[in-house]
């Protein structure tokens, strides 16, 4: 499934505790990936401010086009598992 590793990580990293680029995003994604049956375990809050705080830290004047990319990855993988259910 397309974005299915950024998913993999995120949720490993939710597990572990991790604040990273992918636990945030899978905050953002949390209800609707709950809702196609995947369990997600403390799903930081505030994720969006959070996710496009530490892309700046890391991409600086390209931060709006990072985050817009990673959402879009997760909303295809989104699709993808909705369409396989």
């Amino acid at each position: 499934m397309p974005g299915a590793e950024i998913v993999i990580e995120g949720l490993a990293d939710l597990a572990a505790g991790r604040e990273s680029i992918a636990s945030l995003l899978i905050s953002v994604g949390a209800p609707r990936l709950e809702r196609s049956g995947i369990r997600i375990s403390q799903p930081f809050p505030s994720p969006e401010s959070r996710l496009y705080a530490m892309l700046y830290r890391e991409y600086g004047d390209a931060t709006h086009s990072r985050y817009n990319a990673l959402v879009r990855r997760l909303v295809s993988f989104e699709r993808s598992l909705e369409s396989a259910r």
